[in-house]
């Protein structure tokens, strides 16, 4: 059970999965998108899968911050940030750009072990807190014919990797290490564990 916070928490993100965990996990929360501009999500030169996770995460929670109109409730806004991504070989894959991307995506995670980055950041007027989670994924080795079904349904197009484990993607998952709520974008105990952190600091500040 959650508890009532000192702050008003805002999610910086349009995405309906975030939000169904937040609501799920009994958190108080309000939503708005990450800033009019959004945020470049184009991987930097020699940038880690790890390093460009947390980089969004930030630049999400810093763009939503900065499209707040009311200085005044600014005061108690407490702004969320998050990125997810999936990773394998030292390579980065975000949503698929098509049905031939979300082919070769599929084919590169069929019958290996890949990871599921979260980045995390909590910022305010005073100060930001991140961290990344991470997971592992085994996934069942694919026929040609599964993967075409599956980008048939759809479910591919809108999820990192071009699978969801929420959903029809999650037969193709042997075994997880880690977090469910990280894979799906926001892992909730590491959620708890960063605003325990933020408040704490809080409280010695006060």
């Amino acid at each position: 059970m959650t508890k009532r916070a000192s702050h008003v928490l805002v999610l910086a993100s349009t995405s309906p999965r975030r939000r169904e965990l937040l609501t799920q996990a009994n958190f108080e929360f309000e939503v708005i998108p990450p800033g009019e501009s959004g945020v470049d999500e184009t991987p930097k030169k020699n940038e880690s899968p790890h390093e460009y996770v947390a980089r969004l995460a930030q630049a999400k929670a810093q763009a939503g911050w900065n499209s707040l109109a009311d200085e005044k409730k600014k005061e108690r806004i407490l702004v969320l940030g998050a990125d997810t991504t999936v990773t394998i070989d030292g390579l980065i894959m975000e949503k698929p750009l098509d049905a031939a991307d979300a082919t070769r995506m599929l084919n590169a995670l069929s019958g290996k072990t890949h990871q599921v980055l979260t980045g995390l950041c909590l910022c305010n007027q005073h100060r930001q807190e991140s961290m990344v989670s991470r997971s592992f994924v085994h996934f069942e080795t694919l026929t040609d014919q599964e993967i075409a079904a599956y980008i048939e349904s759809g479910e591919p197009f809108d999820k990192a990797g071009a699978y969801g484990i929420q959903g029809r993607g999650a037969l193709f998952i042997k075994h997880l290490e880690g977090s469910y709520s990280g894979v799906v974008g926001l892992p909730l105990y590491e959620l708890s564990k960063l605003l325990q952190r933020f408040e704490e600091k809080r409280s010695k500040v006060d």
